[in-house]
């Protein structure tokens, strides 16, 4: 059954966000595995209907031991999207809702998807973990540092099981290339690289300021971002355009691809991050820069980042990818495959190309289901998924701060520039707050 509707004094008290969530009872809220529904299946709700949400929700509901019990978005539109999508997988309708804290009160949820805008993505995975419940969440994990950090904190003091939704993760393609690189084959890598040359990215244009639809909740979209008079462009598919919801190409792409680079080289954190860039080809109402260089000084490495808009000539004649860069050769890989560069010369490696393998979100959703009955961590734990979103993330603050940044993981502080160090955490706007915060 649906749970009853929030009086007035329990949803100002979750809005609040303290750091337990008052109107959740005590079984509700203990620490605990999940107790699965009936014969095994894992009930899943989704928080965010829109399309990254319902292409998750797609891939779940593949799995036969997977219902979906609940839909939530604060969009009628992208709600009535969903229940299509789950009447093309299963007969039953979720039951829906705007809030998504109706969703987390549930008892008879076991799950939830977090595919919300970036903005969105840490209240909820946080408020479930406190409720008893896993998540598989898109990435980045949220839109700063300090927000990722709580996620985890959370998720560790309540025992849970958190996916992020980079999946490439979980293919074996790009699992062999990265056994490659690790198995020392390509010399000394002293840099690694990725970019990504989009041309389909276009000007979405300046229109005006207007009336929030009426289908949808707008306030309850903006939730901890600050208030803003509705625009259609910072609405739906293109709030990653805009420093208050996301951090635009360098946390959309960019979480994805250095994910594999990361993977490969180890996990030690950057010393020292500088990027460049700006808004030099799009003419509209976006924030976000379309072109954009970012270096990371690491131990014993360097890692490029950069990204272009409107443009598909990429390096290597790939319009996105990755390389590795080593004294015997280079390994440069995408989701068509990878290849073997020699270098011109050395001999040591023979020069070889290895087709792309499948989609890779079916094994990375199909891994967290596992761990969700086996309470085993996922492929990429959310320690892990931390960790690739704040390099992203500190790509971005170097920019916007305009120096070069040192960074100190062990504090997760910026101590060489006071107003970047203000970045790695987020004002949310009152009531909202986060919980575990470091910077509150």
């Amino acid at each position: 059954m649906p749970p009853t509707p929030l009086n007035r004094r329990r949803f100002l008290l979750s809005t609040a966000g303290a750091a337990a969530l008052p109107w959740l009872t005590p079984a509700l809220a203990q620490v605990s595995p999940n107790v699965t529904g009936a014969n095994n299946r894992i009930r899943v709700a989704l928080i965010g209907c829109g399309g990254m949400g319902r292409g998750d929700l797609a891939t779940f509901l593949k799995y036969d031991d997977v219902d979906c019990v609940a839909l939530c978005d604060v969009d009628d539109r992208m709600t009535a999207e969903a229940i299509r999508t789950v009447a093309d997988h299963r007969p039953n309708k979720p039951d829906t809702a705007k809030d998504f804290r109706r969703i987390i009160e549930r008892k008879d949820v076991d799950a939830v998807i977090v595919a919300t805008p970036d903005h969105w993505h840490a209240l909820p995975t946080i408020y479930a973990c406190q409720a008893a419940k896993d998540v598989y969440v898109e990435k980045p994990l949220a839109t700063s540092i300090d927000e990722g950090r709580s996620m985890v904190i959370a998720a560790d003091r309540y025992k849970r099981i958190v996916q992020m939704g980079a999946q490439r993760r979980s293919s074996p393609t790009y699992a062999e290339a990265v056994d490659f690189v690790r198995s020392g084959k390509l010399g000394k890598v002293g840099l690694a690289r990725a970019w990504a040359c989009l041309d389909w990215i276009k000007p979405i244009g300046n229109p005006p300021d207007s009336s929030p639809p009426l289908e949808a909740d707008y306030n309850l979209w903006l939730g901890p971002a600050p208030k803003r008079p509705f625009n259609p462009n910072r609405f739906h598919f293109n709030f990653r355009w805009f420093w208050d919801y996301a951090g635009g190409l360098m946390t959309d792409w960019g979480v994805h691809l250095i994910q594999v680079l990361l993977w490969a080289m180890g996990s030690d954190a950057p010393k020292a991050v500088l990027s460049s860039g700006g808004k030099y080809v799009l003419d509209d109402n976006s924030e976000t820069p379309d072109t954009q260089m970012t270096i990371y000084e690491f131990p014993t490495y360097t890692l490029v980042w950069e990204h272009r808009v409107s443009v598909g000539l990429g390096l290597y004649n790939r319009p996105w990818g990755m390389a590795f860069i080593g004294t015997e050769g280079t390994l440069v890989i995408n989701d068509s495959g990878w290849e073997i560069l020699r270098e011109p010369s050395k001999d040591t490696l023979e020069p070889r190309k290895f087709p792309g393998g499948n989609d890779p979100r079916p094994a990375h959703v199909r891994n967290f289901l596992d761990c969700v009955k086996s309470r085993q961590q996922p492929v990429e734990n959310l320690e892990e998924g931390h960790y690739i979103s704040t390099v992203a993330h500190l790509g971005n603050i170097a920019l916007r701060s305009g120096q070069k940044i040192l960074w100190d993981p062990k504090d997760e502080k910026i101590p060489n520039h006071p107003e970047a160090d203000r970045l790695v955490g987020v004002d949310y706007r009152k009531p909202w707050m986060l919980p575990y915060s470091k910077r509150t």
